[in-house]
């Protein structure tokens, strides 16, 4: 078996939740449900939607401040949840969810220095061999997921040999359609906007959370009138990073969308592979470009999922 190649994910953080009241406490808070999630030991990997879940934090308008990979983890001096989220929003964000703690039983800490994050493009069972004993890991796996190599993420204090370019997992990371929110797209997005729900972040039946009555109505109203999709472009990857506008030619005093996460083509160094939000009805007319309605055009792809629609 070949050690599986690893890489640091410095744009990624850790965020513990911790006490009695935790479960109850995120349950009212996140778009997807984190009761019934199964307690992984550490050292272990949380898989399959028993044990690790996509989720989103949203403005009580029901626009995204956060999204998160959660799963439950054990050792030897603690249960707590693991939140994965982005690491220039998770200082924000611990300190945003300490603030509806009120009289519950549970900690809240952004541990992302103390607990780096890393990367591992292998099946679980070549990664799990080479997993540090500390190790809090979980599998990005969706309901949209064909195949069993999964990107994994873990976070640990011990010495890890990360050997994997960064810009492979990147590229990973745009290809599979999964959006991640960071601060420069906060409160940009309902989550239908970045199919959110077409990956497995919502859960329509687990009652309330801040935004949850904007995020139904958006899903059984027919008013999702924007979406995720995949694109690439000709130009560098420094010019367009997250948040950029994206504009259609036919109307270009107004954005038509802009873009969730970028990274360079693993093939072909000229082109850059992106995920964008963009207006459906403009999505398809070729006629999109990067920065302005005469910038660089934009191709689109086909996502690897089918989006649900009510």
């Amino acid at each position: 078996m070949n050690s599986p190649t690893i890489c640091r994910l410095p744009d990624w953080g850790l965020i513990l939740v911790e006490g009695p009241d935790a479960s109850t406490f995120l349950q009212g808070q996140l778009t997807n449900s984190v009761l019934g999630l199964n307690t992984v030991p550490s050292g272990a990997i949380a898989h399959g939607s028993s044990a690790a879940r996509l989720t989103g934090y949203c403005t009580a308008k029901g626009r995204l401040l956060a999204s998160a990979w959660i799963s439950l983890h054990s050792s030897q001096t603690a249960t707590q949840y693991a939140l994965f989220v982005s690491r220039d929003l998770a200082a924000a964000f611990a300190k945003r969810l300490s603030m509806f703690v009120l009289r519950s039983k549970l900690t809240i800490r952004d541990v992302s220095e103390d607990w780096p994050v890393y990367g591992a493009l292998s099946s679980m069972e070549n990664l799990l061999p080479h997993l540090p004993a500390d190790a809090i890991a979980l599998a990005m796996q969706t309901p949209a997921d064909t195949n069993s190599a999964k990107r994994i993420v873990f976070a640990s204090q011990m010495t890890v040999d990360a050997q994997l370019n960064l810009s492979e997992w990147n590229a990973v990371e745009v290809a599979s359609g999964i959006p991640r929110i960071l601060a420069a797209t906060q409160d940009q997005f309902v989550p239908q906007m970045v199919n959110l729900e077409s990956v497995g972040g919502v859960d329509f039946k687990k009652g309330c959370y801040p935004g949850q009555e904007v995020v139904a109505r958006s899903q059984y109203r027919g008013a999702i009138k924007r979406r995720l999709y995949l694109a690439k472009a000709q130009i560098p990857s420094e010019s367009c990073p997250p948040a950029t506008e994206i504009f259609h030619e036919e109307d270009p005093g107004q954005p038509a969308g802009m873009v969730v996460l970028s990274a360079p083509n693993p093939s072909n160094p000229d082109w850059v592979d992106l995920q964008i939000e963009c207006k459906s009805e403009l999505a398809q007319s070729g006629k999109l470009h990067l920065g302005d309605a005469s910038g660089p055009s934009l191709e689109l792809g086909t996502l690897p999922y089918s989006l649900i629609e009510i």
